[in-house]
């Protein structure tokens, strides 16, 4: 229900903002013709600054594109994962023929083989020398095509980062290249793979089949991710594929969450701060956005610090809030707790103070940090 609610309310979303859809021409000599492709620009987008923006191309664009991107749209809106360029492409009538393989090895033959070419040649170059694009690329496909995109697997130095797979005609010898493929993958790479129990048997079957090949493999490089769904078809699994893959591969981008709190930071053996650190360097270094320590993720953070009564953390996180908060009160609040923590109380107590021309900020306010002040006073008589 909730990835159907999601799904509906990103696709009002993008009918509000379908202002930012372009529909585009490319004329192709790998395929001897004319492809229309659908572009959505993010919101803001503008050739006036530097920013860069990951690229999300979808197969199927005939009626898969209005669907990703309305769902790009709304989880950007809400910085769930970053803006993104979603690129669609019409295959009507020439679905067939774009994910036609060879019956002898499973591979793309043919116009299929062309239809490889055209997309990891002429379609990116396109899109890139036009548009801004970043580092980060993902693909999209569905029943055959959902197949073909696997096949971008095979090049010696990948072109898309991440895989959104929905209920795949699998071709024999696919499921056997994929798992042997990404066993040995040096870049970290992202692959969503789902079906449902109301799929065309044959594809579920197949489907399953590959997840318990890719459920076993033990690489570090490799996010793996598989669902599913209760009752959905294969033509309906899309709506809920989409936004919970969204959710899958982006999940770094996103707030710390109540899961990841409980399930990863709590049972951390190695310092919390470095955890956050890490988080926002992976950020940078995958989608190319330097994206500010959320407010959030700093008092998730202090408050693992706090139930593990890991004081001594507290010194880092504050510097560190600091460093991403310089005028406002976190990073004194954070230095401030070390000190009384740790025996300092006479330089807590001025921690505590100093900050009161500092500006307030996620619930800590001047007043609490009299308060604190105050209290430290008393008790020790300063």
């Amino acid at each position: 229900m909730k990835s159907i609610i999601c799904f509906l309310l990103s696709v009002f979303s993008y009918h509000v903002f379908q202002g930012q859809v372009i529909y585009e021409p490319i004329e192709s000599y790998k395929l001897g013709e004319s492809r229309e492709l659908k572009i959505q620009l993010p919101r803001g987008y503008s050739n006036d600054d530097k920013k860069t923006y990951p690229l999300i191309v979808v197969l199927d664009g005939d009626y898969m594109f209005e669907a990703v991107a309305g769902n790009v749209d709304y989880f950007s809106y809400w910085e769930d994962m970053p803006a993104a360029i979603v690129v669609g492409i019409n295959q009507e009538e020439k679905r067939y023929d774009d994910s036609m393989y060879s019956e002898q090895n499973s591979l793309p033959i043919e116009s299929g083989a062309n239809f490889f070419e055209f997309i990891g040649g002429e379609l990116l170059t396109h899109i890139q020398n036009k548009y801004k694009v970043g580092n980060f690329k993902a693909i999209v496909g569905h029943g055959e095509t959902a197949n073909f995109i696997n096949y971008f697997l095979l090049k010696q130095q990948p072109i898309f980062q991440a895989y959104l797979v929905f209920s795949p005609e699998l071709a024999p010898k696919t499921a056997a290249f994929v798992s042997e493929r990404l066993s040995k993958f040096e870049s970290e790479t992202f692959y969503y793979l789902a079906t449902s129990t109301g799929d065309v048997p044959s594809i579920l079957n197949d489907t399953e089949g590959l997840n318990n090949s890719l459920s076993g493999l033990d690489n570090k490089n490799l996010h793996y991710y598989f669902d599913k769904f209760e009752g959905a078809t294969h033509y309906t699994i899309p709506t809920h594929a989409i936004p919970k893959a969204i959710e899958d591969i982006f999940s770094v981008f996103q707030p710390i969450s109540k899961d990841e709190y409980k399930e990863t930071i709590l049972k951390l053996e190695s310092s919390p701060v470095v955890y956050l650190q890490d988080k926002y360097k992976t950020i940078k270094t995958l989608f190319g956005i330097d994206k500010q320590i959320l407010i959030n993720d700093f008092k998730a953070i202090a408050a693992a610090i706090e139930k593990k009564e890991e004081f001594n953390y507290f010194e880092e996180l504050g510097k560190l809030a600091r460093d991403q908060y310089p005028d406002t009160l976190l990073g004194n609040y954070y230095l401030a707790r070390f000190y009384e923590e740790t025996g300092e109380t006479k330089k807590a107590m001025r921690t505590y103070q100093s900050g009161y021309s500092f500006e307030e900020i996620g619930g800590i306010t001047k007043d609490l940090m009299l308060e604190k002040a105050d209290a430290i006073k008393a008790d020790f008589g300063y």
